[in-house]
């Protein structure tokens, strides 16, 4: 009994020190009232552009299923297992060009860096309206993810860096709402766009590229003045936060996490993130997860299509009620998990619904319940990408092993899109794509695995560091004793 006692008394002390630390950070100059309007602004600014981009981005990579379901299958002659193979392209130079994207953006500054690479891939998106042949286009697929690798590390990175461990996991949310945003309205925006068959002798699905990638360009153009760099940066970010403001931000994260301060450059110790198990852990949870949601953004208009028999035009369309679903739950479980600082939990039950909703897509005799199984399947599988970057962002101290980390899910996601691109075959549609269904579960179980053995290591981990035995996440930078993993 005294032994509890004491352990009561040693978390209630740890909890009574990140509270006073923090509390000083805000009383230096700036009251309560004043950092809340700071921290706003920085979320209109910061998480609404980076969403809006990588809106963009998602539904220029996940175009093509439109694009297919539109003529693109049949003009180009996209036989056999090439559709396939377009999609998973992408994910070669993308996985490639990815790992030295967080060094990148720090020595180049996000404004520039960012605004650049979205210029880039609308133009490439522009190139695919005038693809002549089969060729073109997966040599267009091999640019377009050269240019799309450095976004979305790049944005998980800089969000990290502007707040505090249990703010992030909302924010997060937040940025890849917006992404479903996309997913949700591309199809309808395709349908749309096909309806301009014809003019100026282009066909349809060549104008859905062409004008999505126009406006690619034209928010590039909007991010270059937009976007703000890190807190820490001397770099100025055109009529955003003053230095007092920016010095405040970062007091308030260096009292959270202690590792704001960027030490310089090594290649030594960037890698040295990768001596982490976790770190690899985290990144087959992204795998796992973004095969189901890679699978669902390229392959879902033409399960509606050809399986369950849906119009062109109506299975472009009825993509968008089951990610405006999966956009309403994944806010409201950002916000529990930041509210009740809670991470693992969360990622088992977005698995679990997942899994509910994979057999009943697949084997379920009447088809408007197996659609009902799409907003399960999505739900489940998108809700837990921003669930999975808050899990790894909580339980991880400094600047190069977040850089390392940021990269390494972001690689692991990579895979996830190509496995994605191919457990979904043409040949399997006469059976409802079952293989491709097998492989979601296996991913689902696999995940619900990993967060089990990983929320079992930090429980028993936390203990030792509350009784002085260990200390967690130590690194040549600062040691920071009150640092606790998040279950």
């Amino acid at each position: 009994m005294e032994r509890d006692h004491e352990k009561a008394e040693l978390d209630i002390g740890q909890v009574e020190r990140q509270k006073t630390q923090l509390s000083d950070a805000i009383d230096g100059d700036v009251d309560e009232e004043e950092g809340k309007k700071i921290i706003w602004r920085i979320d209109r600014r910061l998480v609404v552009l980076v969403g809006v981009l990588y809106c963009v981005s998602l539904m220029d990579r996940t175009n093509l299923s439109a694009a297919a379901v539109a003529g693109m299958n049949e003009e180009l002659h996209l036989t056999g297992n090439r559709y396939s193979v377009i999609t998973l392209l992408f994910f070669v130079t993308y996985m490639i060009f990815q790992p030295p994207s967080t060094v990148v953006i720090r020595k180049v500054g996000p404004r520039i860096f960012l605004s650049t690479i979205t210029l880039a891939w609308g133009a490439v998106m522009i190139g695919f309206g005038f693809s002549p042949s089969y060729q073109v286009l997966l040599a267009l697929r091999l640019v377009l993810g050269a240019f799309e690798a450095g976004y979305f590390p790049g944005c998980v990175y800089l969000l990290s860096t502007w707040y505090t461990r249990y703010e992030v996991g909302r924010r997060y949310s937040v940025f890849y709402l917006l992404g479903c945003v996309a997913s949700a309205c591309s199809g309808i925006l395709a349908f749309g766009l096909m309806q301009m068959d014809g003019l100026a002798g282009i066909s349809g699905w060549r104008w859905i590229f062409i004008i999505e990638g126009v406006i690619t360009c034209l928010l590039a153009s909007l991010g270059y003045w937009l976007l703000v760099d890190f807190p820490d940066s001397t770099r100025k970010s055109w009529r955003f936060l003053t230095e007092r403001e920016s010095a405040w931000i970062v007091r308030r994260v260096n009292a959270d996490r202690g590792d704001v301060t960027v030490p310089k450059f090594s290649i030594i110790s960037f890698l040295k993130g990768g001596l982490d198990l976790r770190v690899w852990a985290y990144g087959l949870i992204a795998f796992c997860s973004n095969t189901l949601t890679y699978s669902l953004a390229y392959f879902l208009p033409l399960i509606l299509y050809t399986n369950l028999g849906f119009s062109r035009g109506a299975s472009l369309c009825l993509v968008a009620p089951p990610y405006a679903f999966s956009g309403i739950y994944m806010y409201l479980i950002g916000w529990v998990g930041d509210r009740h600082r809670v991470r693992g939990p969360i990622l088992v039950l977005n698995m679990v619904i997942a899994l509910i909703g994979l057999p009943i897509l697949g084997w379920h005799s009447n088809n408007g319940v197996r659609y009902f199984g799409s907003f399960l399947v999505t739900a489940g599988a998108t809700t837990n990408i921003p669930v999975s970057l808050a899990y790894q962002a909580n339980n991880i101290r400094g600047q190069w092993k977040r850089a390392f980390a940021s990269a390494s899910w972001v690689g692991f996601a990579s895979l996830g899109g190509i496995a994605g691109s191919l457990v979904f075959r043409s040949q399997d549609a006469a059976t409802g794509y079952r293989p491709g269904l097998y492989a979601c579960i296996a991913c689902c179980l696999l995940t619900i695995l990993i967060v089990c053995v990983l929320d079992t290591t930090f429980f028993f981990d936390n203990k030792k560091a509350d009784r002085g035995e260990k200390e967690l996440e130590t690194s040549h930078e600062e040691y920071q004793p009150d640092f606790r993993y998040t279950y």
